[in-house]
């Protein structure tokens, strides 16, 4: 019963920034991240680390200051980086061990994480591309390339791949010195970067698709 409890809160808090994420696209950025910190605060600084990583990359979307938008995606990187795979206990008594359940909701969010970090490493990317941070944003391009082999032959597999293709062009396009950044397709001059990110800088991934 406290296993399944816990599951349904796990749920619930999904749901809910699920619904905030959704305030956030209709326009309302201002109370979208006013509701964001509320929920930041009560999920804790160690908390669940999927409702970390995926509320930090939907608050990066938020953010009108570019280094803001760049510190809540490392926020998200490092919530994903504290999740783990395979058992972290001793041997189980069978199947309706609790245990066993706490180790394969962890092996579950992990498989989802690790299929996430491909969009995480490429909102990285865009983010230092438009600080004019060149050198970190090819680091982070290359980690999305390394780490898209998970992503299925689907239409968020397509975009986070074509993503990294046009901001590869982007990049080779300005050198390796950089230079002022240039608005990513479907990002109008001006736009700020979490606006209009499309799939070359879109905050995708299978927990946006959960709530």
């Amino acid at each position: 019963m406290a296993e399944q409890q816990e599951q349904a809160a796990a749920d619930a808090m999904m749901t809910r920034i699920g619904q905030v994420a959704m305030l956030l696209h209709g326009g309302d950025r201002e109370e979208a991240r006013s509701r964001f910190l509320d929920l930041w605060t009560e999920i804790g600084e160690d908390g669940d680390a999927l409702h970390r990583c995926t509320l930090a990359h939907y608050m990066a979307d938020a953010q009108d200051d570019p280094s803001d938008e760049l510190a809540w995606d490392l926020r998200a990187l490092s919530a994903a980086d504290t999740l783990t795979d395979g058992p972290t206990d001793g041997p189980t008594d069978g199947p309706t061990d609790a245990r066993t359940d706490a180790r394969i909701a962890e092996h579950q969010h992990s498989l989802a994480v690790r299929a996430f970090y491909p969009s995480l490493h490429l909102s990285l990317a865009v983010d230092y591309a438009n600080l004019g941070r060149s050198e970190a944003a090819r680091s982070h391009l290359r980690r999305a390339r390394d780490t898209v082999g998970v992503l299925g032959d689907d239409a968020y597999g397509d975009g986070v791949r074509a993503g990294i293709g046009r901001l590869e062009l982007r990049l080779d396009e300005e050198g390796p010195s950089g230079g002022a950044p240039e608005p990513m397709p479907g990002q109008t001059p001006g736009q700020t970067p979490g606006q209009g990110r499309g799939p070359g800088g879109e905050t995708l991934g299978p927990p946006r698709q959960r709530p």
